[in-house]
């Protein structure tokens, strides 16, 4: 990759075939049933392009999800591609079943604020702690806007609901969560900024562990009024970018303008680039720092977006699992079975 203060990445138009041949269109899915003008809608609209961007092939994804407005998403992108929806908080475990059953296969992951940070909470850290190989999207609008609005895990303390009523809980902040717990990525966004979101999305599909991409989701029917900290207004108020991106595909030979001191290129495991146009003097690959900058921007009641954490470093579920390069479910009985001696020392191991 070369520097030149001219280029600037290409950006497909609809209709034009990305590396595998395909259009836009063959990324889309069916009509949305959400409220008009959710923000889900529009974070749907980021994976489409990113994923037709990154000449993603649809028969190599799957999409995986709850229970929740969030977890209809994945009917509305890539109808190529094979969706799951599981019971409500037990996307994580399903989503690393798939991976662990198949390493070649891209797991997409599309959640909710209440899906994660709740019931499913305890299955989302394990999943991070053992760094599997999936692009985890959480749809964070505060609320469970399925069942009428009630506050989730994630609603900020003191926010209100529409009826008045103030939450006097302090918020769960996923990606201060999954930094801790050891997550090699983690980005936040907001629904409406595509520009950001679209390489933010990329890069995750690319990234080698655990990606967590906490989005700002804002419900417009049971939070989006005054007094709420998630509505679209407050949103728009209180972001804090951190960085603006571009992701440049490991077939992509682009050049892009980079102003020295100032931007970074971020190298993923395939050899496609993320390149960081910083806004504040942040360092991505220091996780320390990293965690402070979230804690500051929750006191000053801030929403911190951009390339938060990154570690391309720590090796994945499926290299430290040395798993089968052959998908379980073509493997024969025989292969699958363990031997007579094979079982015995199996035994003999666990008897010390």
């Amino acid at each position: 990759m070369s520097e030149s203060p001219t280029s600037k990445p290409m950006e497909l138009g609809k209709e034009d075939p990305n590396h595998l041949g395909l259009n836009r269109q063959a990324y889309e899915g069916v009509d949305s049933t959400l409220c008009k003008g959710c923000g889900h809608d529009a974070i749907t609209a980021s994976i489409i392009t990113a994923c037709h961007q990154a000449a993603i092939n649809p028969q190599q994804v799957v999409k995986m999800s709850g229970i929740g407005c969030s977890s209809k998403t994945t009917a509305y992108f890539m109808s190529q591609a094979f969706g799951f929806n599981g019971t409500h908080g037990r996307m994580a475990p399903l989503a690393a079943g798939a991976k662990t059953a198949n390493k070649h296969l891209i797991v997409v992951g599309v959640s909710g604020d209440g899906d994660t940070a709740s019931i499913g909470l305890g299955n989302f850290a394990h999943m991070i702690r053992r760094n599997m190989d999936i692009a985890y999207i959480v749809e964070n609008n505060g609320v469970y806007g399925l069942t009428k609005g009630q506050f989730s895990a994630t609603a900020d303390e003191h926010t209100t609901n529409k009826k008045g009523v103030e939450n006097t809980w302090p918020g769960v902040d996923l990606a201060s969560l999954a930094i801790s717990m050891g997550a090699t990525f983690v980005a936040r966004s907001f629904s409406g900024d595509r520009k950001q979101l679209a390489p933010l999305i990329m890069a995750a599909l690319k990234h080698r562990g655990t990606a967590i991409l906490d989005v700002l989701s804002p419900c417009v029917t049971f939070n989006d009024h005054e007094g709420s900290t998630k509505s679209l207004a407050n949103i728009r108020a209180n972001r804090d970018p951190l960085n603006t991106l571009d992701f440049i595909p490991v077939f992509d030979d682009i050049q892009v303008e980079v102003k020295k001191g100032r931007d970074t290129r971020v190298r993923l495991h395939d050899g496609s680039q993320v390149v960081l146009h910083k806004l504040k003097d942040h360092d991505p690959t220091n996780r320390m720092n990293a965690l402070t900058l979230l804690e500051a921007a929750y006191q000053e009641r801030k929403f911190l977006t951009g390339l938060i954490y990154i570690d391309e470093s720590k090796v994945s579920f499926s290299e430290r699992e040395n798993l089968t390069n052959t998908p379980l479910s073509f493997l024969t009985e025989a292969e699958l079975r363990p031997s007579r001696d094979a079982l015995k020392a199996i035994n003999q191991k666990l008897m010390r």
